[in-house]
């Protein structure tokens, strides 16, 4: 399987099953419901991981919590901890219900401050960091690899958390020091304080899946400065670390990026609400994984009607693939993990097993599940078979109308009929 990789701008082979393959993949930063653009590196990576496992790879997945941040100190004053357990649970709700699993492992930044503390005076003992007044910064100067990944050159890196504190304005917050009005710290060999943003997932993902794994994935936006510092802390400290960096598109909205701080984002919850799971996996199956995709009813309302279709193969006889079938959808998620070259193999199939499988590959086999409808609808039915052979066929009319009103297709069949959820 190949896949690109921002580090080396190119494709990127991983070795042969079973492996194996560990991935770390950045999650949410817990200060109010997440949005349906945050969703996207859950659902790839939930995806990759099941598909890595369906060809034979031993893998497991980490996606973290970030509960220690300054947006959440800033969304609750005097009030984050609540707050972030709150959110927190929010998130697992939400993605909950898109129906693909837990991730193998979710660790939080709460959990993991010894970690975290333990790596940052290790970088101090090595001259990478420094203490300045209770705030610890990394020296980028030190590291000459800086600005590898998001292709900027170490002479115009800009400034990051400014501090007239700071040998360089480049350096950035390893720990800082608790400012009035924060009501979580911890203590540390530089004073009471928290960590900052980029040592959390150092220090989460090396917990977990040792000082060099196969993945680190996440959004576009986290390249920089997020990854790009997650790079240096670790490198700095002899830790190969990741050895493929996936990073997916931004969900756009009305031609902009989605984000919370700009106003422009749909809950994911009410994205579930309004479109259904099973309409909203569709939705993100039609783009590629590291493309722009973009969020409004059109791109929903299509991403159901292509659902729909899939209900619509199982209302049928099955009919068998021709050979090779399998082959081609593998080698479109083989190559560079292309979802939407898969979603159209699939549209090809009228195979119910080979469809089954592949639906099952991203949660979506309950397409494939007959509607049972409810009694009272079976009875509207069965009255208007009635009607239709006493040629009523104004109450035959009457009736269907009903049906269609309690959310159901009534079609007739050369031995009865069936109903069909209407979409």
């Amino acid at each position: 399987m190949r896949l690109y990789d921002t580090y080396t701008r190119g494709l990127g082979e991983l070795p042969p099953p079973p492996g194996p393959i560990r991935i770390y993949s950045c999650g949410p930063t817990v200060y109010q419901r997440i949005h349906v653009g945050n969703a996207v590196p859950f659902v790839v990576a939930m995806w990759l991981r099941s598909w890595l496992r369906e060809t034979g790879y031993e893998t497991k997945l980490v996606i973290n919590i970030t509960d220690i941040n300054d947006k959440i100190y800033d969304a609750a004053p005097g009030a984050s901890a609540e707050l972030a357990t709150d959110a927190s649970g929010w998130y697992v709700e939400d993605t909950d219900r898109l129906g693909l699993g837990r991730p193998d492992v979710e660790p939080t930044a709460v959990e993991t401050v010894p970690d975290q503390i333990a790596m940052i005076g290790e970088l101090v003992a090595r001259g990478f960091a420094y203490e300045s007044v209770g705030d610890v910064y990394f020296r980028v100067a030190r590291f000459p690899e800086y600005g590898r990944l998001s292709g900027q050159r170490l002479d115009q890196v800009e400034e990051q958390e400014p501090n007239p504190r700071k040998e360089d304005p480049r350096d950035f917050a390893l720990w800082k020091a608790t400012k009035p009005g924060e009501d979580t710290s911890w203590e540390s060999p530089w004073g009471p304080g928290r960590p900052g943003w980029h040592i959390e997932c150092s220090a989460m993902s090396e917990k977990h899946l040792g000082p060099e794994f196969e993945i680190h994935g996440g959004g576009l936006d986290l390249v920089f400065p997020h990854h790009e510092n997650e790079i240096a802390q670790s490198r700095a400290l002899d830790h190969p670390f990741a050895q493929l960096w996936m990073h997916n598109g931004m969900l756009t909205f009305a031609g902009e990026e989605m984000h919370k701080s700009v106003g422009n984002d749909v809950s994911l919850k009410g994205a579930l609400d309004r479109w259904g799971r099973e309409t909203l996996l569709t939705f993100f199956l039609t783009g590629h994984w590291r493309k722009p995709l973009e969020y409004s009813d059109a791109t929903l309302e299509s991403a159901a009607a292509r659902a729909e279709g899939f209900r619509e193969v199982f209302r049928n006889a099955s009919e068998l693939a021709q050979k090779g079938a399998w082959e081609r959808f593998a080698g479109a998620l083989d190559d560079d993990f292309n979802t939407a070259a898969a979603l159209a193999v699939m549209h090809e199939w009228h195979d119910h097993d080979l469809l089954r499988r592949a639906l099952g590959i991203f949660g979506l086999e309950s397409l494939a599940e007959a509607d049972s409808a409810p009694p009272a609808v079976a009875e509207l039915a069965e009255r208007r078979v009635v009607a239709r052979s006493e040629k009523d066929f104004v109450e035959a009319d009457r009736l269907r109308g009903e049906i269609e009103e309690a959310g159901w297709d009534v079609r007739d069949e050369a031995d009865g009929f069936r109903l069909v959820r209407r979409r």
